[in-house]
């Protein structure tokens, strides 16, 4: 039996996450065009912000990877389940340490990217905000999905794990193992 397709909800979700890059993007370099031309002109500036952005990027996909890859071995109990979905509730691994390994990660692709960009608008104010919506969304629509997909189970397990988890064993295998390996 084929695959199910993907979801609205993951969809829409996408595209939103699509939107609020490239439009704190456009706004940023706006804003940038008035308050710090200089900035927008300099080539020192940039090389400065873009190694940084650079491996804020790949921890932050490293960190989706670490989360992706526990949700694949033991999300879906059948082919059947949509894409970036699961049908099963997932305790292992990093996910023993934080509910959203995955979303957490990606909560820096905003200052990744304002970084890479150098635009000092997204990097001080837009990307900031942006992470903020994202965390604001996490904590209200992503737990509000679990919680009606996985009942009482997900309900207990939220109990003893954070929604994210800032110790530094737990940051390291977000962020850190796979960095070296060339993984994620």
């Amino acid at each position: 039996m084929p695959r199910r397709r993907t979801t609205l909800s993951v969809v829409v979700r996408l595209l939103l996450w699509a939107l609020l890059l490239a439009g704190g993007t456009a706004l940023s370099l706006w804003l940038d065009l008035r308050w710090y031309p200089e900035r927008i002109r300099s080539l020192t500036w940039h090389l400065l912000t873009l190694p940084v952005g650079l491996v804020l990027m790949k921890l932050a996909f490293n960190a989706a990877a670490a989360g992706g890859r526990e949700l694949a071995k033991g999300g879906k109990s059948s082919p059947d389940v949509p894409r970036l979905e699961t049908d099963r509730l997932v305790t292992g691994g990093i996910y023993a340490h934080m509910r959203h390994p995955m979303l957490f990660g990606l909560t820096l692709v905003p200052m990744a990217l304002a970084f890479i960009v150098g635009s000092p608008s997204f990097i001080t104010l837009v990307a900031p905000v942006e992470m903020l919506f994202i965390v604001i969304m996490v904590l209200t629509f992503e737990e509000a999905e679990c919680r009606r997909k996985f009942g009482d189970d997900y309900r207990s397990y939220a109990r003893r794990v954070p929604p994210v988890c800032f110790k530094p064993n737990c940051l390291k295998m977000l962020f850190i193992d796979d960095f070296f390996k060339g993984k994620g």
